[in-house]
């Protein structure tokens, strides 16, 4: 069973669905303390990786 919840977790990662998860990881490691603001929901979290994702030119020619 726990080799495969460590394929399922692997799958997660490769894929970025388990990018919230990590964001907020990293917010309450690095920004909780510095920060007072409270970390992205899941939906403006997600709404900020579409922007980055699709905004400007993503091609070569």
């Amino acid at each position: 069973m726990r080799k495969l919840i460590s394929v399922w977790q692997r799958v997660r990662q490769l894929s970025g669905d388990d990018a919230y998860e990590r964001y907020l990881a990293h917010y309450a490691e690095h920004h909780a303390q510095v920060n007072a603001a409270p970390p992205l929901s899941r939906a403006a979290f997600f709404k900020q990786w579409q922007d980055q994702q699709w905004t400007g030119v993503k091609r070569c020619c």
